[in-house]
């Protein structure tokens, strides 16, 4: 029996969907996510102001993606409707970044399966806890596959080659400013230029806060954390009479209530 014109197996469709959505997924830039002493630290290098690739879902929640932005925004407004009617119906302590992820994983396998496109987004849910032991990332794939992270996750443009340099970099119990160090340099290729401070988007989920633990850095407080150059250079001495330089203010901070 001869097949009809313009066949195609399963397989078939199924091998295009997935390489589509993989070349979509790599034009994009890596996003780095990782622990450190005190949380779970989110780092995208990211020119906009206005399209977060970075955001709180919940108390405890926090969601980074990347790929085509209308897609992950539908996902990242999904998931805090799910997280928002599950905290009021029954606890809050009852919505998970599990629950969470596996909300996104039959989603992304749904749409895969059934719809002509596959979406063309990769996602991480990360979950802090009150200890180190109970921090959990999760990144999920375009077709729902699930991968419980641990120590760090990349994701996007060249993520294979950005996950070696964590491997080597990363480790266990770093500050804050270590751990931004090491994504830096993860997301960074050899020899080439790191992203200014203003084409950086980056953001904490701190077990120390009360209640909301996602919290933005940015200006003058993300600056402090980078390394500068001129750090260790001693301050020039002011002369004799003359005033000392004023302080900048502090940085301002986006506690993930803001609009997008």
């Amino acid at each position: 029996m001869s097949m009809p014109f313009g066949y195609a197996s399963p397989e078939q469709i199924m091998r295009d969907k997935a390489d589509y959505a993989r070349k979509g997924i790599a034009r994009g830039r890596s996003v780095v996510v990782l622990q450190y002493v005190d949380g779970i630290l989110f780092v995208a290098p990211n020119p906009s102001k206005a399209l977060h690739k970075i955001s709180e879902i919940y108390d405890r929640i926090g969601f980074a993606a990347v790929g085509r932005y209308n897609e992950f925004e539908e996902l990242r407004l999904g998931g805090i409707r799910y997280a928002d009617i599950n905290g009021y119906t029954y606890d809050r302590s009852d919505v998970t970044g599990r629950g969470l992820a596996n909300l996104y994983a039959s989603n992304l396998g749904r749409i895969f399966t059934d719809s002509i496109k596959s979406l063309e987004v990769e996602v991480v849910v990360a979950e802090v806890g009150d200890g180190p032991d109970g921090d959990a990332i999760y990144r999920l794939t375009f077709d729902g596959s699930v991968f419980d992270e641990h120590g760090f996750a990349a994701m996007g443009g060249q993520a294979e080659a950005v996950s070696t340099r964590l491997k080597e970099r990363y480790r266990e119990s770093m500050s804050l400013s270590a751990a931004l160090e090491v994504a830096l340099a993860a997301l960074t290729e050899p020899g080439g230029e790191r992203p200014p401070v203003t084409q950086l988007e980056v953001a904490v989920l701190d077990r120390n806060r009360e209640h909301r633990k996602f919290l933005r850095l940015t200006g003058s407080r993300l600056e402090r954390l980078l390394p500068s150059a001129d750090a260790s250079a001693p301050a020039p001495a002011a002369e004799e009479g003359e005033k000392p330089p004023p302080t900048g203010p502090e940085g301002d901070v986006d506690d993930g209530s803001s609009p997008l």
